[in-house]
């Protein structure tokens, strides 16, 4: 779990800002190892058969991978994975940094994508209301009838985190269990109960606030309404057609090898661990179950990734009508900021929400953080840019709290790509 985003508004997959942090045992750093595939002069291609390129590319290669560096250690990164295609075709795939220590990161290394699911939930949604089998403003009566207000919270409302089910991250009860044993295993069961223990902060519909109950809930509605395991049904419908095939769904925190290993301070405070001592733990096996409906607990790969993005930015498995209704910016200028909601705010230009998605200028992405990884996918339609990063921390990224203020170099990472790419369409500020 990590702490919400310098904006103050949560990110996929990051809990409130609680400052309950740092570990057991002091992991040894070391950022001085590399890998780098793709067009890059000097260092020849350590995996895979990359084919030179046009001096010009290797050029814009090498410049992207310095900038990605300059981040890297400015923010005391421990590992950085990226890679950028335009129009499909690669720019740069490259891995900077250690895994675990003494171990080189590499491109073939695979994570967490913790929110990047949720896109694949919203086509999943999409692909059912294109075949007619539902519709995005039904109800959820009809296949959660025992929920609250299941006759007035839409399939739609779920997927635009417009319900108004509170946030189980955002409960002390779900903090304080998931700190005191992070190795625990979550039923859907429990995670919603614990949600719809806070009590309702906003009518359906009326306000807009991250929710990871709701997707959990959105997760089990679509079991029923497709008649299987949610992750048969992504599998069969979208990861399977988009030919993601490191992108896997398990039932336990294992991740399958090659693996990039997370560390994480946050647990410093929780613990009641001295600011003056030393504490960093190992993360990887942290167990994700919280972190979404199951059977979209996923790891991935840095070239899944941006397949991923450019395939939710054309709508690649989508009706066009669909497609806008996944990317569209109806939501802008919606909601307002709420006492008691900790990411209740108006969704504007540089943050707004479309089915699953988020929409930063017009780049549509998703960018998950916990668990000591934070990660960022994106796509830029008029340029076909698709961009994919995932960091993880050195110890020197957190504080003496266990904060982390270096948690959005992913973005930065991004950033600083799509300037270089695409200059006219830059994203939206360094968060």
């Amino acid at each position: 779990m990590e702490a919400t985003d310098p904006g103050s508004v949560p990110r996929p997959f990051a809990a409130r800002r609680v400052s309950r942090r740092r570990a057991l045992a002091q992991v040894g750093i070391g950022l001085a190892a590399s890998t780098f595939v793709g067009p890059n002069p000097g260092r020849v291609a350590a995996q895979g058969n990359a084919t030179p390129a046009p001096s010009r590319g290797r050029d814009r290669a090498a410049d992207i991978v310095a900038s990605a560096q300059g981040i890297m250690e400015s923010s005391h990164l421990r590992a950085v994975i990226l890679r950028a295609t335009v129009g499909g075709e690669e720019v740069v795939t490259a891995a900077l940094g250690e895994s675990a220590t003494g171990v080189p990161a590499t491109a073939e290394m695979r994570f967490r994508n913790g929110a990047v699911a949720i896109s694949y939930m919203t086509t999943l949604l999409l692909q059912l209301v294109d075949r007619g089998a539902v519709g995005l403003d039904d109800p959820i009566a009809p296949w959660l009838p025992d929920l609250p207000d299941a006759d007035r919270v839409t399939l739609r409302m779920l997927a635009n985190m417009t319900a108004g089910y509170p946030d189980y991250v955002q409960n002390d009860r779900f903090v304080d269990g998931f700190y005191a044993d992070p190795f625990r295993a979550w039923t859907p069961a429990e995670l919603i109960a614990i949600g719809l223990s806070t009590p309702r902060l906003f009518e359906p519909g009326a306000n807009w606030d991250y929710s990871h109950t709701g997707y959990v809930i959105l997760g089990q509605a679509l079991e029923r309404i497709g008649d299987a395991p949610l992750g048969t049904l992504l599998q069969d419908n979208v990861l399977g057609p988009l030919g993601l095939t490191g992108t896997t769904s398990a039932a336990t925190a294992a991740i399958p090898e090659p693996v990039l290993h997370a560390f994480t301070s946050e647990r410093r405070e929780f613990l009641g661990v001295d600011p003056a001592m030393p504490f960093y733990e190992e993360s990887t096996s942290w167990n994700p179950s919280w972190s979404l409906a199951e059977g979209a607990v996923q790891t991935t790969t840095i070239r899944d990734m941006t397949a991923t993005a450019e395939a939710i930015g054309t709508g690649v498995l989508l009706s066009p009508t669909a497609h806008r209704s996944q990317i569209g910016p109806e939501l802008l200028g919606f909601g307002a900021p709420l006492e008691g909601c900790p990411a209740c705010h108006t969704l504007d230009e540089s943050y707004n929400y479309g089915l699953g998605v988020v929409l930063a200028g017009p780049w549509i992405l998703q960018n998950p953080l916990f668990g000591g990884y934070g990660a960022i996918e994106a796509y830029l339609p008029s340029k076909k840019v698709a961009i994919a990063v995932v960091t993880t921390f050195g110890e020197r990224s957190f504080d003496e709290q266990g904060n982390n203020p270096h948690a959005r170099a992913s973005w930065n990472i991004f950033a600083a790509i799509g300037s270089k790419l695409a200059p006219d369409d830059a994203p939206p500020g360094r968060r």
